[in-house]
């Protein structure tokens, strides 16, 4: 359950390291965002040396969630952390070229192919 005010940690190389979210898509009065949901983020910090700055508002998609997420099947899967991989604002994929840690199988159905590929471990 990601809410405007949230800090996430970015899970890709595209140079941003945490991020604050500040809007969640899908909705005039949408208040929380969950596994597969678009949010608009502003960049916390950065690696050095990267495309992204600091201050920088991007668009990102959440990948993990410590909330338990209820899957079709009944089962429940939970993270260790709230992460994001940011996107690009017109397509849906991911700006980097690598992705990092767990990435569940819900974003395959939301249209997130791209960022499937990409992980290491898909749960």
């Amino acid at each position: 359950m990601i809410q405007p005010e949230t800090i996430l940690r970015i899970t890709d190389n595209s140079g941003a390291k945490i991020v604050k979210v500040f809007k969640i898509l899908g909705g005039s009065k949408r208040r929380y965002a969950r596994i597969g949901d678009l949010v608009v983020m502003s960049v916390l910090s950065v690696e050095p040396r990267k495309n992204i700055k600091k201050k920088e508002v991007v668009r990102g998609v959440i990948v993990r969630q410590r909330q338990p997420f209820r899957r079709k099947d009944g089962s429940y899967i939970r993270f260790d952390e709230n992460a994001a991989v940011i996107v690009d604002p017109k397509k849906k994929e991911p700006q980097a070229t690598r992705v990092f840690g767990p990435i569940p199988r819900e974003l395959s159905e939301r249209g997130y192919t791209k960022i499937i590929s990409l992980a290491p471990e898909v749960v």
